[in-house]
């Protein structure tokens, strides 16, 4: 009697042993298409089209690694680990980062979630739920390049999300630029909140960063690299500040998106984005996407001409299963009075007047799992 009771004992600690175990899930994205674009600048500044292989055209390739714990009475604790790739080099999106997407630790339950880590806002995440982001990805990197709908990650941050309140969601997050006595250099702040129910969804947002030696936010380095040598950032100025909302309305078979994003970094520029697009399913496995960006800015102590983009984007997506799709993407880009267009890091090519126009197109295939 006594063995019996003993190994039942021992049954007992085992099982609930394994039931306090973390349940981890691999999950990720491989995006891969033949790609084409025009009006690039050559290796003697020349004027011409490239076609390539290229890598994640709407999604970042990516593989993640996230887990759940149940600690009991309704508390967990949460990991995610998520690195970015390049599928048609096999080499990592952003250098020698490992987890460059992603790399946190939380608890969650009733009260919410709080992870502390690398990270995204809250306008990360509504550009991949309420705009062109969500159905064109790195497509419409032109005129968002710098309102941070793609993705701009908060590293040394702590981030809390309220739970579903009836269809609203709130969300703060705060990065630390862990600068030795200067508490405010290299910080970000960002807070905002998204609102499904039913066919409507709505979100608005802010983000906010300084300057650092160590800054949280890392699109601030790019931004800082645009000012002028004359006008110094010092640690602790604001570098960034970015404002964004919008909506979306699913009307039967279309879904219908529009928004606004504000960016201002001071002293030097101040830029507006607006934008309407439309996914309609023709059938269940074919949608119809178009969208049209267009991106004002004004630049402090320039010649008083206001750079100008407007970019226009079409595509058929086809959908083989619930984790795999075909994808043909083709976008018009111009730009006036010396407004970018293409890739922000080698644009395409502009003539004396300031005027620059790109075409661009995509056949690939995404894999989800």
């Amino acid at each position: 009697m006594k063995k019996s009771l003993i190994a039942l004992a021992a049954l007992g600690t085992i099982a609930g042993a394994a039931q306090a175990q973390t349940a981890v899930t691999i999950y990720g994205t491989v995006d891969t298409g033949i790609t084409y674009s025009n009006h690039n600048v050559t290796a003697n500044g020349d004027n011409g089209s490239k076609f390539g292989v290229g890598s994640g055209n709407i999604d970042t390739s990516r593989i993640g690694f996230k887990g759940v714990e149940d600690l009991g009475g309704g508390l967990k604790a949460l990991f995610q680990l998520e690195a970015g790739f390049n599928s048609d080099t096999g080499a990592t999106e952003q250098g020698t980062t490992l987890f460059n997407r992603k790399s946190v630790v939380g608890l969650g339950g009733n009260f919410g979630t709080v992870l502390l880590g690398r990270q995204s806002d809250i306008l990360d995440d509504a550009g991949h739920q309420y705009t062109s982001v969500k159905d064109f990805g790195n497509f419409v990197g032109s005129p968002h390049a710098l309102d941070r709908l793609e993705g701009t990650r908060t590293q040394n941050s702590i981030r809390y999300d309220s739970p579903n309140m009836q269809g609203f969601k709130g969300s703060v997050i705060y990065g630390f630029g862990e600068q030795a006595g200067q508490n405010s250099a290299g910080q970000s702040f960002g807070a905002g909140g998204t609102y499904d129910n039913g066919p409507l969804g709505v979100y608005l947002g802010y983000y906010q960063s300084k300057f650092g030696s160590n800054p949280s936010d890392t699109l601030v380095s790019s931004i800082a690299g645009l000012i002028p040598e004359e006008l110094p950032v010092a640690d602790g100025n604001t570098v960034n500040k970015t404002f964004s909302l919008g909506a979306s309305y699913q009307a039967g078979p279309a879904r219908l998106y529009g928004n606004w994003s504000r960016v201002n970094v001071p002293e030097l520029l101040k830029q507006n984005v607006f934008e309407l697009g439309v996914d309609y399913a023709l059938s269940a496995p074919v949608h119809l996407l178009a969208a049209v960006q267009h991106s004002t800015m004004s630049i402090d102590g320039f010649d008083g001409s206001k750079p100008k983009v407007t970019q226009l984007n079409l595509g058929v997506d086809y959908y083989l299963s619930k984790r795999t799709d075909l994808y043909t993407l083709a976008s018009y880009a111009s730009g006036r009075n010396g407004g970018l267009v293409g890739d922000i890091a080698s644009p395409a090519v502009q003539n004396a007047d300031g005027k620059s126009n790109q075409t661009s197109v995509a056949v690939g295939i995404r894999h989800k799992f």
